[in-house]
């Protein structure tokens, strides 16, 4: 069992990508059909979650030698985007789902694996969702860690059997993440917000919970202990895929509805979008997203490369992985500017465009497109923080 289970080298280029891919085309009609029937709600309905399981989505992110399809990054993102595109909070929902659900069972192991993963190419195994940048507490105990705390944007929760974790141990001073039943928590209702309400980012407690060793990593860990190169990036560059696919998705949606609605209103009276400013900023919207897009796929090509050699990213890999990221989210929020602008009083009303546009400001409040994260990374590339190296969404000198 340890020898099936270890990890592997290279990056895994999937051939399960494009069906899919295909699969996923057959739902989106669902996913967008119910969009509106998701926000009302407050979370994604058991027919959306549904339809995406039935898909396999939820395996791109699990190890292969589990049963799952292990994605490359680039494969990973298209597959984000792709739902994002039908609906964005059903692709923000998604996005921390499958990441977590991934991550957890290339860093735990193999107890926690028979335990949360038995058997995933038949449809048995966890769904798991939480938050890592928030700590609570914890507590050594025999055999494990006793938790406490209160944490913030559980997206995806509804659709989760465990929760994903972080705390400080009071010991060590170490970050650590856990994974527990969902029930052990005490789930707060609590995500009244503009954009993004059909994710359920809500808040969740616990007190004293015990978690085993077998269910306990470190925050910031590169050791894959099952699993392919993928996972020897850490959970901020992971992330880092996660939300370059669910903005290249959102963008690329604003800009075809606005397409969509010119075409309506072209040659009718006094139509904005048979002016020269119209023509101009939509070319500008579209280059926009598209150099966003090459950039974060160049990124991404080339963490491959350095990963299938078995090697670490460096810190000028992690640098770039991170800017890329920013600047996709807001190259992507400029262009939703413009849809929003030209769409004019039918971006107001209820609907496609006034939901994608309030998702997507909501979302580039994500701390890892947030302005913090941005100055560190001018700090290193302007030559300033000779020796830094990133740990999890921190510039630090190395010693610290």
């Amino acid at each position: 069992m340890a020898t099936e289970l270890a990890a592997t080298t290279g990056i895994n280029v999937s051939e399960e990508f494009q069906p899919l891919m295909e699969r996923l085309d057959g739902i989106s009609h669902i996913v967008s059909d119910r969009a509106e029937e998701c926000e009302e709600l407050g979370r994604l309905t058991d027919e959306v979650v549904q339809a995406l399981y039935g898909t396999g989505a939820f395996k791109i992110g699990i190890p292969r030698v589990l049963g799952g399809y292990e994605f490359s990054p680039r494969q990973v993102i298209e597959t984000i985007a792709k739902i994002s595109y039908a609906d964005a909070s059903a692709g923000w929902a998604f996005m921390a789902v499958q990441m977590v659900t991934g991550t957890t069972a290339a860093y735990l192991g193999e107890e926690a694996s028979r335990d949360l993963y038995p058997d995933v190419e038949n449809g048995r195994y966890a769904l798991i969702a939480g938050q890592g940048t928030k700590l609570g507490k914890a507590v050594r105990a025999d055999g494990g860690y006793r938790i406490s705390g209160h944490w913030h944007f559980a997206s995806g929760i509804p659709m989760a059997s465990h929760i994903h974790t972080a705390a400080l141990c009071e010991e060590t001073g170490r970050p650590l993440v856990f994974t527990f039943p969902k029930e052990q928590a005490t789930l707060i209702d609590n995500w009244d917000v503009m954009g993004l309400r059909a994710t359920h980012s809500i808040d969740y407690t616990c007190e004293d919970v015990f978690v085993p060793d077998s269910h306990v990593y470190e925050v910031a860990t590169m050791d894959a202990r099952i699993g392919g190169a993928i996972y020897r990036m850490g959970l901020a560059n992971m992330a880092g895929i996660c939300h370059t696919g669910w903005a290249l998705g959102v963008g690329r949606r604003m800009l075809d509805e606005l397409k969509a609605l010119a075409a309506r209103k072209t040659g009718t009276p006094n139509a904005s979008v048979d002016t020269q400013q119209f023509y101009a900023e939509y070319a500008e919207a579209e280059s926009k997203l598209r150099a966003a897009r090459a950039w974060a796929m160049d990124v991404w090509a080339d963490n491959e490369a350095m990963l299938d050699r078995g090697k670490l990213l460096d810190t000028e890999q992690e640098t770039l992985t991170r800017l890329a990221l920013n600047h996709t989210t807001w190259s992507v929020q400029a262009a939703g500017q413009v849809v929003y602008k030209w769409a004019a009083t039918a971006a107001l009303r209820r609907g496609d465009l006034q939901r994608f546009f309030r998702d997507l400001n909501a979302g580039t409040q994500h701390i890892t497109s947030g302005p913090v994260v941005l100055q560190n990374c001018g700090k290193w590339l302007a030559g300033l923080a000779p020796g830094s190296r990133w740990v999890f969404l921190d510039l630090q000198e190395q010693g610290r």
